[in-house]
């Protein structure tokens, strides 16, 4: 049978087990990529393994996230991350670089490599061809020490471009349209590839403003072929040595097949506050605006934000707009200043940002409450901007430019004709602010601030769980709900007891006194709980609280890997009608659980007040119930 490009690169790196679906894999991992929100976490778990050295083919530390320096945590923590990537033989992309996946797109990705990110949007790179996946910090530790990273083989979901775009619609309206189709939880247990006629007329900026948003339907990731518009990319990057020619063979099939008609797409915007909230612009059109945001990993590349500068050429922006923009890397902001881009958004009256996260994880730029926000981001979780109750939209940076020129939802296509951007020949390459690892670590000394705590530990799992249900939630809880962003808390990431104080904060305050006072206990959910971020700190701060399961109608890929990781057992309502039964401050036990786990048998919970027992059911490799056994997977690896 002739293979997709998927099925072809898992054969190349399979390590152990077989390539059907449903079953757990093992791949070889070929480069690493952490940000400093969760770096600090995944290095101190690395350092806690014992390893000497690195044993990928290389590894870069990015620091992107945590840069508004309102303490001295931040700061700190970059220094650790400095010293660490000098010490394990590591590439460390200094402060003010760039967004980690901007600048691997631009320096570092491989078609047909194997990257493992500790951050959701690593799939940004499959717009290159590389299987790039996002995991938690944990996993990519263990990749970096040489260890396969696992997964449950993926259905292939084949996604087939027809046409052309027209004027003013972009790849942006494309990953709309498919989560318009798919919702935030269609593409769970699905690797994303895309084929057809309509993908050759996509550069690879364009193509990874796709395959970066295929994180919000959960996919596991999304890949481009590697074609004669990735080897242009590449030239103009001076890295050609890299590109090869990849992709499925001829009659290749995929076990599900979406048909997008690129002719007849039209411009998109994302409604609060889900990313898969889409409709078409012309049907919100005229709502008034407060604030744009063009930018963030998305949609940050030269070419968009030049379309944006042609856009606001010689305009100001609407006095009822505060605009900013964020170059997505120094590449990206040296050649925008060179092109009279960046003047003509100064001109404009655009605030530029440094070229970091920024407003998309909550740092910074906070709406005006009640206000409605148009960003370029890929996600508008609520409260994901720094306001609980915000109202963010998501759409292209065409679509964004044109609301603050007008003040209003505004149809791009309103703006008369399409500034045409052409395609640098040759990108502007500096790497100084990207420090190699020196060849030996004779020498290099870990620098620790005191934010840095050590790293907390699960017991290995009782025979038996009892406690209270210390919250109930709804279906699409998002990892920024478990644990919020924001300037507040996203420097205490490398202190778990600190942080675990936020756990819920947003959702209900009491949440974390309760869990102490009771020693922990059981969180309920509905379906895909844990969507979004990688952030394995809404799976550590929990297990520090005592939280040993979770209970709920199904999980998101990533939060649900980082639960068994850290030793807290994911169960589903084996009956739907069994989650409106259990109540909160319902008191529930598990008994003969690490036999049952251990035999890989039926479970069952006993609401002890209530006076009933209900059925749950788990989707565990025998891998992961010795890792669950072990107490997590630290403990896991450092036994073996």
């Amino acid at each position: 049978m002739p293979k997709n490009f998927v099925q072809k690169i898992l054969e190349e790196h399979l390590v152990e087990g077989k390539l059907v679906p449903g079953e757990e894999i093992g791949l070889r991992i070929d480069q690493t990529l952490t940000q400093d929100a969760t770096g600090t976490m995944a290095y101190l778990q690395f350092e806690a393994m014992g390893i000497p050295r690195v044993r990928t083919k290389l590894s870069v530390s990015y620091v992107d996230h945590n840069m508004l320096q309102t303490g001295f945590e931040s700061a700190d923590d970059h220094r650790y991350l400095q010293s660490v990537a000098a010490k394990y033989g590591i590439f460390f992309s200094r402060p003010g670089n760039g967004i980690c996946h901007q600048v691997h797109l631009e320096r570092f990705g491989q078609p047909g490599a194997t990257l493992l990110g500790s951050d959701s949007h690593t799939p940004t790179s499959g717009g290159m061809g590389s299987l790039a996946i996002g995991a938690g910090g944990l996993d990519v530790a263990v990749a970096m020490a040489g260890g396969a990273f696992y997964m449950t083989v993926p259905k292939v979901l084949g996604v087939e471009l027809r046409g052309r775009l027209q004027p003013w619609v972009t790849a942006k309206d494309i990953i709309l349209e498919l989560l318009r189709r798919l919702t935030v939880k269609g593409g769970v247990g699905k690797l994303v590839e895309y084929f057809g006629e309509g993908v050759g007329q996509l550069s690879v900026p364009e193509r990874a403003t796709i395959t970066n948003m295929g994180a919000e339907f959960g996919a596991t990731t999304s890949i481009f072929p590697s074609d004669d518009r990735t080897h242009e990319f590449l030239l103009a990057q001076g890295r050609e040595e890299c590109w090869k020619p990849l992709g499925p063979e001829p009659g290749a099939t995929y076990d599900e097949v979406q048909v997008i008609d690129l002719d007849k797409l039209e411009p998109l915007i994302a409604q609060p506050q889900s990313p898969d909230n889409v409709v078409p612009v012309q049907k919100v059109k005229g709502l008034k605006v407060a604030q744009v945001a063009v930018g963030s990993c998305t949609n940050s590349s030269f070419h968009d934000l030049m379309t944006v500068a042609a856009i606001l050429r010689g305009c100001i922006v609407h006095p009822d707009v505060s605009m900013v923009v964020t170059p997505g890397s120094r590449q990206v902001f040296a050649m925008i200043s060179r092109a009279g881009g960046l003047s003509d958004l100064i001109a404009a009256g655009a605030r530029i940002l440094e070229s970091a996260c920024g407003p998309c994880i909550g740092m910074g730029q906070v709406p005006a409450t009640g206000t409605v926000s148009v960003r370029s981001f890929n996600r508008n979780f609520p409260g994901r901007s720094g306001a609980v109750n915000d109202k963010v939209y998501l759409a292209s940076p065409e679509t964004a430019a044109a609301c603050a020129l007008k003040g209003e939802i505004t149809d791009p296509r309103e703006l008369g004709e399409y500034p045409v951007i052409g395609w640098p020949v040759k990108f502007l390459v500096d790497d100084r602010l990207i420090l190699p690892p020196p060849a030996s670590a004779a020498g290099a000394e870990i620098q620790r601030g005191p934010n840095i705590k050590p790293l907390p530990l699960a017991k290995p799992l009782p025979e038996k769980l009892q406690g209270k249900t210390l919250i109930k939630l709804g279906d699409n809880i998002s990892t920024d709900a478990i644990l919020p962003a924001g300037s507040k808390i996203l420097p205490l990431r490398s202190n778990i007891p600190l942080i675990s104080d936020f756990v819920f904060s947003q959702i209900d305050p009491s949440f974390v006194e309760r869990a102490k006072k009771a020693g922990g206990g059981f969180i309920v959910g509905g379906n895909n709980y844990g969507q979004g971020s990688s952030r394995e700190h809404a799976a550590l701060a929990p297990m520090y609280l005592g939280i040993r399961a979770v209970i709920a109608k199904s999980f998101a890929r990533i939060h649900w890997a980082n639960l068994v990781n850290f030793g807290i057992l994911p169960l589903v309502f084996e009956n739907e009608v069994d989650y409106v039964r259990v109540n909160q401050d319902d008191k529930l036990e598990i008994s003969g659980l690490r036999k049952a786990i251990t035999s890989g048998g039926p479970l069952t919970v006993k609401n002890v007040n209530r006076g009933f027992e209900f059925p749950v059911k788990h989707s565990l490799s025998g891998r992961q119930r010795r890792v669950l056994l072990a107490g997590g997977l630290l403990n896991f690896f450092r036994q073996r």
